[in-house]
């Protein structure tokens, strides 16, 4: 490595940004916003692991508009907007195996409603925002995957090294060979996402989980269908909870009709919560099930699935959102976990939060300062609508996961009307997580095996044909960029105490415990992963560690 460093260029910016995604670009937006109105000649550069903008985006989405309208105040006149379906009807279901229970009546507080939300694709979202980036004067670079963080001597953060690419599998330097470049900023700031492999090592570095509960994570999955125009209801959204996942297990659905273009196409999707016990629990099978149900099955009969995808969502909320800034940098978007678990949204906060934290470093710059602690970026959130949001629906996953969905969402309900009304306040002060998402899983011996249904090859479809949905690339001859640190360990623990759940929580058949020569062997198809980051959260020995692959690599999601 420290050949690398020795051969390794640098360019020098005001401000570097890790992600591209909607959090990423809107502090590039603002950052640039605010120094074109003070006439300051800034420099700003983006990140994107990504091959393309986008490339890696997945989400429902039914996004709250509060985040755009902040960032870019006329984005619903433009004729290129990129949200142009608004909700026009919200259900909302509990599932039994056949039957269905509407429980929209329910009253619910006004901010879990979707009239006034819009409907899409994040992923075109975030292309919009990477061209009105490049608009303002905002350096993008796709297929960049930031691999190491520069610190200091004294230990600050200073930058991030990118765009190594040419290494061998066996570690060796290939004819395309290049070191990458060190981009250096006077402040930097990660947006990653979801366990971005950078942000754990910055969280751990600088403690900045100190105090707070452990992050919570949930997986999802997404199919996006075309389907025929005679059952296609324009801007409907219906979520669903119960059927398929047992009492004891955490998650639940969305299915949205949006156009694109002018042609209908239907999100349909399914979130487990990752701290279930069961290790013979399949996320991919539960969903593939779940679309055969009366409730779901007319929306998608005739259509065609023309995309699949996955990702891991932050879910800890106002417990476990770590502390944001450090020297040099901060945490912005989901890395951090500003999700709201109860109405599945977190893309608002992404970009509020994208917003303040380039608020905080363009004052900080324009003071003279560079590389120090933006401590008013901390006070920013504190004073904020994301901190109000995820305060008043903090005890929400910590009720459901203590009492199961059948008690736990009933009371998570009553909880949110009174944190709602009274500013925050709850008769149970601020409800703990509990454990890891890693630590919740059991032995293999407390539980049977699961018997999940063939899937149907029109309906429902097996793993690897889904995959292929993802457009997922990988240069082959390279490191595998998914680490395990004992092998010893992952037989002895993962397959002999806990029965393999990798081959089952990974959404993209990466792992398979096969036969070789009499032995078992711990197979790792790194060339399938898309990227999700579910080994590194749900390992029940935090033996895996995903770490970025080769610029580029990846799926290529086009309008997920």
């Amino acid at each position: 490595m420290a050949d690398d460093a020795m051969e390794r260029e640098s360019m020098e910016f005001d401000l570097v940004i890790v992600g591209g995604g909607p959090s990423g670009l809107s502090a590039a937006i603002r950052f640039k916003q605010l120094a074109n109105e003070a006439g300051e000649d800034l420099s700003v550069v983006v990140l994107e692991k990504g091959g393309e903008i986008g490339a890696h985006i997945l989400s429902g989405v039914v996004m709250d508009p509060v985040g755009l309208d902040k960032l870019i105040p006329d984005w619903r006149t433009r004729d290129d907007r990129p949200l142009k379906t608004e909700v026009s009807a919200d259900k909302f279901m509990f599932l039994g195996p056949e039957g269905v229970a509407d429980i929209s009546w329910l009253p619910m507080p006004g901010f879990m409603k979707n009239h006034g939300n819009y409907t899409g694709s994040l992923a075109n979202v975030t292309r919009w925002l990477g061209q009105e980036a490049e608009n303002l004067g905002v350096e993008v670079f796709p297929g960049f995957a930031a691999s190491e963080v520069v610190y200091g001597e004294d230990g600050r953060v200073k930058g991030v090294v990118s765009g190594v690419m040419g290494i061998a599998a066996d570690g060796s330097h290939k004819g395309d060979y290049q070191p990458g470049m060190e981009l250096l900023g006077k402040y930097v700031l990660f947006a990653e996402g979801a366990r971005g492999s950078l942000t754990k090592e910055l969280i751990a570095k600088f403690n900045l989980d100190e105090g707070r509960d452990p992050q919570k994570f949930g997986i999802g999955l997404k199919e996006l269908w075309s389907v025929p125009e005679e059952q296609f209801r324009e801007g409907y959204v219906q979520h669903t909870m119960g059927w398929p996942l047992d009492n004891k297990t955490g998650g639940g659905s969305f299915l949205y009709h949006f156009r694109d273009n002018g042609e209908p196409f239907i999100s349909v999707g399914f979130v487990v919560h990752l701290n279930y016990a069961n290790p013979y629990i399949s996320p991919y099978q539960e969903f593939q099930r779940f679309k055969h149900h009366p409730a779901v099955l007319p929306h998608l009969e005739g259509g065609k699935r023309v995309a699949y995808g996955a990702r891991a969502i932050t879910e800890g909320g106002f417990q476990s959102v770590p502390k944001l800034a450090f020297p040099g940098g901060a945490l912005i978007g989901c890395g951090a976990g500003f999700v709201n678990v109860p109405r599945i949204k977190g893309s608002h906060n992404a970009i509020l939060t994208g917003m303040m934290g380039a608020e905080a470093a363009f004052t900080a710059i324009k003071d003279g300062r560079q590389g120090d602690t933006l401590e008013s970026y901390e006070d920013a959130y504190a004073q904020s609508s994301v901190y109000k949001e995820l305060k008043t629906v903090r005890n929400v996953k910590p009720l459901w996961s203590k009492l199961g969905t059948v008690i736990g969402i009933p009371m998570g309900g009553i909880e949110m009307w009174i944190s709602s009304l009274f500013g925050g306040f709850s008769f149970f002060g601020t409800l703990k997580h509990g454990k890891s998402d890693a630590k919740s899983l059991q032995p293999a011996k407390n539980f049977k095996p699961i018997d999940y249904p063939k899937p149907d090859g029109v309906i429902s479809f097996d793993k690897l044909t889904n995959v292929s949905f993802t457009n997922t690339f990988h240069e082959e001859d390279q490191p595998v960029h998914l680490k395990v640190a004992d092998l010893a360990l992952q037989k002895s623990s993962e397959h002999d105490v806990f029965d393999g759940p990798s081959a089952r929580y990974c959404p993209a058949g990466v792992y398979e415990w096969i036969e070789e020569g009499g032995e078992l062997k711990f197979q790792i198809n790194s060339q399938n992963c898309i990227h999700c980051k579910t080994c590194d959260i749900k390992d029940p020995n935090q033996n895996i560690n995903w770490t970025v692959p080769e610029g580029g690599g990846g799926p290529a999601y086009p309008n997920m």
